[in-house]
């Protein structure tokens, strides 16, 4: 018996997925990568006429998509984008899934091949909980880091300050760059008080 697809309102998306979908354009190919339960893809769709596809690689999260009503493709990111061709969406999207993945600058290079923009997010090592956890000699463990260090499945930890250093390496022309916390853009010392931060880019013209 199929199950009907939820009503997905804005109030009730995640605070940072509510951010990110502020900067996503009415009618447009929006691709979202680890896309998780679909919940973002599926308030595309309905409130702004987006032309939206996932990929998911976890089975129980694959069948939450799809009663999402979300079209969802389900692979492993490791093994890359070439399913994809150049410019084949006008955003691509990679919420806090890029640091559990082994080859991040390829991935890097891979979306914003694929993407007109690319938006990605991910914890902020250096917000100022986590370096007071690791003055205190303990990995740190906060909303956007909820894991021990023995299960966590997060292989890469960045800063705001190393990915804009990655992006230039990579050749990526970063568009917008804000630090997030609890969803809210944060003005005073984002790089310490942001707990989330979140990056839209694309390849050098």
């Amino acid at each position: 018996m199929s199950t009907l697809p939820k009503k997905v309102s804005r109030q009730s998306l995640r605070s940072d997925l509510a951010f990110v979908a502020d900067w996503i354009a009415p009618g447009s190919s929006v691709l979202d990568l680890g896309c998780g339960d679909g919940a973002l893809l599926a308030y595309l769709q309905e409130k702004k006429a987006c032309k939206c596809y996932g990929v998911e690689i976890d089975d129980e999260k694959v069948l939450a998509s799809m009663n999402n009503g979300v079209n969802v493709l389900q692979q492993n990111l490791e093994d890359g984008l070439a399913l994809f061709g150049d410019q084949s969406f006008d955003t691509v999207l990679q919420l806090e899934s890029l640091q559990m993945l082994q080859h991040t600058q390829n991935m890097l290079r891979e979306i914003a091949r694929v993407g007109r923009q690319s938006i990605v997010t991910f914890p902020n090592f250096a917000y100022w909980a986590n370096r007071i956890s690791i003055l205190r000699g303990r990995m740190p463990i906060t909303k956007s880091l909820p894991y021990q260090w023995y299960d966590t499945p997060n292989l890469r930890f960045s800063t705001v300050a190393d990915f804009t250093d990655l992006a230039s390496h990579s050749g990526l022309d970063i568009l917008d760059k804000v630090a997030l916390h609890e969803g809210v853009p944060v003005q005073f010392l984002p790089k310490l008080r942001g707990s989330l931060a979140v990056f839209r880019f694309r390849n050098k013209m």
